[in-house]
């Protein structure tokens, strides 16, 4: 009898081990003698590709990748410092409070641009904007909102086309979602009329890029605001559904950034890793497959529309300043 309970106990706690993550995978090096953690908010199968061409190069290392939302990378990483080595996140605010809270190692003599780093220690190494989507079917017979106050303009006009239809991040769940929109509400004049018009449609709230796109194709929703437009993309089986558009004005285009962990018990290993990320070989024709768009893309208009690096991202951080965007938010959208 006490082997059975002990047999339950260890069950119980693999399933909820399992359980704790959206996603991990163990990568395994053809000669591997260590393993790097990295912890993500990057899907599998989009970073899959750039985990395997690095390991191609340095087989003595495994990778265990374990995924989970922005907002909980944070809270994973500030509660448990020294259990991950890299840290990688689409929240560009909540890495910066990171790298500024002391949690982060610099990296020297690293050879990227300015406008990509901070402090030495955080690194952006892809480029993605924020994207409206809309399934094609649905707008065969709509115009498709090139810009935010178009996108107001056709919901005004076709309220019933629209209602429950629409998808957004939930923001008080989503750290990227966060990110999007306070970037927003500082550009734009009109996001809260649009927050506004989209609640009294009973706009539905996801936690995540992945799950809009599925329901966008099935037409569950017939258009999302502020998805990873990389993301979308990177669905070709979903091309002939669903279509990718960029706001004309004030675009807001997103860095994935990587940190080494201040605790990290792998550094020389871990930065070899971050080398690598902000090198851009594994997007090199012909390298890899990911939708990821790394700094190589990085036009001049593109340039423009980058989320800076830098202490101002960290003013919504701010508890009291949190608080009262999230009220605000929430009055607009959940009506």
């Amino acid at each position: 009898m006490r082997y059975f309970y002990i047999l339950i106990c260890c069950l119980w706690l693999s399933v909820t081990s399992a359980e704790e993550w959206e996603e991990q995978k163990l990568f395994k090096g053809s000669s591997a003698t260590q393993t790097l953690r990295l912890l993500s908010s990057t899907d599998t199968s989009v970073f899959a590709p750039v985990i395997e061409k690095f390991l191609l190069e340095n087989p003595t290392l495994n990778i265990h990748y374990f995924v989970t939302s922005s907002a909980t990378v944070y809270q994973r990483f500030r509660t448990s410092p020294d259990q991950f080595d890299v840290v990688i996140s689409s929240a560009m605010d909540l890495q910066l409070k990171l790298v500024n809270d002391g949690f982060a190692n610099q990296v020297e003599d690293l050879l990227h641009p300015d406008w990509a780093q901070w402090r030495q220690s955080l690194f952006g190494f892809t480029l993605e904007p924020a994207s409206i989507v809309v399934n094609k079917a649905a707008f065969a017979t709509l115009p498709k909102p090139q810009s935010r106050q178009q996108m107001i303009e056709i919901l005004r006009t076709n309220p019933a086309d629209f209602q429950g239809k629409i998808g957004t991040y939930d923001v008080r769940q989503s750290g990227l979602g966060y990110l999007f929109a306070t970037q927003d509400a500082r550009a734009s004049e009109s996001y809260w009329r649009l927050m506004e018009i989209m609640g009294s449609l009973d706009t539905r709230l996801y936690c995540c890029s992945g799950d809009m796109i599925e329901d966008l194709a099935s037409g569950s929703i017939i258009i999302a605001y502020n998805v990873l437009g990389s993301y979308a993309m990177a669905r070709a089986d979903l091309a002939d559904k669903i279509e990718v558009l960029h706001p004309s004005e004030f675009p807001n285009t997103m860095m994935r950034t990587a940190l080494i962990a201040q605790e990290t018990r792998l550094p020389q290993q871990a930065e070899l890793f971050l080398r690598y990320l902000t090198s851009s070989r594994w997007s090199e024709p012909g390298q890899t497959e990911t939708p990821l768009p790394s700094l190589r893309t990085a036009s001049e208009n593109t340039r423009r529309s980058i989320i800076s690096l830098e202490p101002g991202l960290m003013i919504f951080l701010d508890r009291l300043k949190r608080r009262l965007f999230i009220r605000e938010w929430e009055s607009a959208v959940i009506q």
